[in-house]
């Protein structure tokens, strides 16, 4: 596989024949019309980063969207190429923008490269300036807006429960899925339809849950957005695990919201910094030993709170101090080491790698180990487990179609293991792999690690996992 790069600047040409599937519009110049520079003097992507990539392509086989169009501008290093072109004074045109729109922000490469490219920090920096600067058209600016008017907001996707929950039992579902009606006229809204997971009854978790037997810790929790509006029973399971190893569990549910992930994955870098002040002062005072978290994009984004809020004279360092407290659930009970009985569950799992937890975090060894300290549970491997599901925050919305091709091809690797349950730590995870299982056809139970932990802890029947 070549690693060069096009020769001429302002030039995006892909490496050898364009793939069938390859979308048209990525091809042709980058640069527009003369014009101000890409990047102004707000944290652009920093020129060190640029050069630490060597252009070797080990990146190239891992990335989502080059594994699916194979053009080099829908790489990791081709977008590095970009960054590079606008701080030599490119303006930032909308092919360029094309080109980093369509990152997925999986962090694959990140993993994968021999060199320790901070592409994470790259593409964080340019996305904040596309979103300052660059002037979307009126479709797309107005679905972003409604995205994130509701997505980040737990009381605003509250709302939805109801009519969602009447969609549901009405029938209304399953004859719009046989129709293919929306996904024809709507694809976007197709797209949220077909995520949507079916809902039960709310659970109520209290402002805080006493650890059982003596306290080893005591652990803030985050509930989160999406995963405390549609899967609220994750964090009822996660709040009984940490009680059952010993962990006073500090949530205060009726006063924190968004942690501000999804902002600042998608350029919003203000929005995102004033919901990591509101998360601060909501538990900084609360005399925490650790701060859980139990879906992967929020994690990784509550790690940099430091790096988020470094400008912030007020919240520079507490927002330092409050990061260095932040685990996902799987990483503190690696930690702690368990003390709650393990009861057996006889079922076949396959793990799924949530992108922000295995390569934004680097936890991948302790959900394994804690599956496998289960008696009776069977873990296997899924094949090509880097390559990302394609859910990506709110990626799969935007870009519905890649999206769905990613998914599908996670899905067909899930079932070739057989197992009769996937597990994964991230409620995008979920949602994406459930709909692309649907739509082969296939059958495959879905839970959370916490779930699963908590099933084997209270001695649950496996069918309370695998109906």
């Amino acid at each position: 596989m070549s690693s060069e790069l096009p020769a001429q600047r302002g030039v995006d040409r892909p490496q050898g024949s364009r793939p069938d599937s390859a979308p048209p519009d990525v091809l042709g110049p980058v640069a527009g019309p003369p014009g101000e520079p890409a990047f102004d003097e707000d944290h652009p992507p920093r020129r060190d980063l640029i050069d630490d990539c060597v252009h070797c392509g080990f990146c190239l086989p891992t990335c989502p969207t080059y594994v699916l169009w194979g053009e080099e501008m829908d790489s990791p290093r081709g977008r590095i190429y970009l960054m590079e072109e606008g701080l030599d004074g490119e303006p930032l045109s909308p092919s360029m923008v094309r080109h980093f729109d369509r990152c997925l922000g999986c962090m694959t490469c990140v993993t994968a490269c021999p060199s320790g490219v901070r592409y994470d920090r790259l593409i964080e920096d340019t996305r904040q300036q596309v979103e300052r600067r660059h002037p979307r058209p009126r479709r797309e600016r107005l679905l972003r807006t409604a995205i994130f008017q509701v997505f980040p907001y737990p009381r605003r996707l509250r709302l939805l429960r109801g009519p969602l929950r009447a969609y549901q039992a009405s029938g209304l579902r399953q004859l719009v899925r046989r129709s293919g009606l929306a996904a024809r006229l709507a694809p976007t809204l197709a797209t949220l339809e077909s995520l949507a997971p079916t809902l039960g009854r709310p659970a109520r978790l209290p402002a805080r849950l006493p650890a059982y037997g003596q306290r080893r810790a005591r652990v803030g929790m985050l509930t989160g957005c999406v995963q405390r509006a549609f899967f609220p029973d994750v964090n009822a399971a996660t709040a009984r695990v940490l009680a059952a190893e010993g962990c006073e569990v500090v949530i205060v549910p009726d006063r924190q919201g968004c942690c501000g992930a999804l902002s600042v994955h998608n350029g919003r870098a203000e929005e995102a910094r004033r919901f990591a002040r509101a998360l601060i002062d909501v538990f900084d005072a609360a005399g925490l030993d650790r701060f859980v978290v139990n879906a992967a994009g929020c994690g990784s984004s509550l790690k940099e709170y430091g790096e988020l809020l470094r400008d912030d004279p007020a919240y520079a360092e507490r927002a330092a101090a409050f990061a260095a407290t932040v685990r996902d659930l799987a990483e503190l009970l690696a930690e702690l080491g368990p003390v709650a009985r393990r009861h057996p569950l006889p079922v076949t799992v396959a793990y799924h790698d949530a992108c922000h937890l295995a390569h934004a975090q680097g936890v991948r060894a302790q959900p394994r180990e804690l599956l496998r300290a289960i008696p009776g549970l069977e873990l296997r491997e899924i094949a090509d487990p880097e390559i990302c599901c394609g859910s990506a925050g709110v990626w799969n919305v935007l870009n519905p179609e890649p999206a769905a091709r990613l998914g599908e091809r996670k899905a067909r690797d899930v079932l070739a293991t057989g197992a009769e349950l996937l597990v994964t730590a991230n409620p995008g995870c979920l949602m994406q792999v459930a709909a692309a299982v649907g739509r082969l056809g296939g059958r495959v139970a879905l839970a959370h690690t916490a779930q699963v932990l908590d099933a084997s802890i209270r001695a649950r029947p496996v069918t309370d996992l695998v109906p």
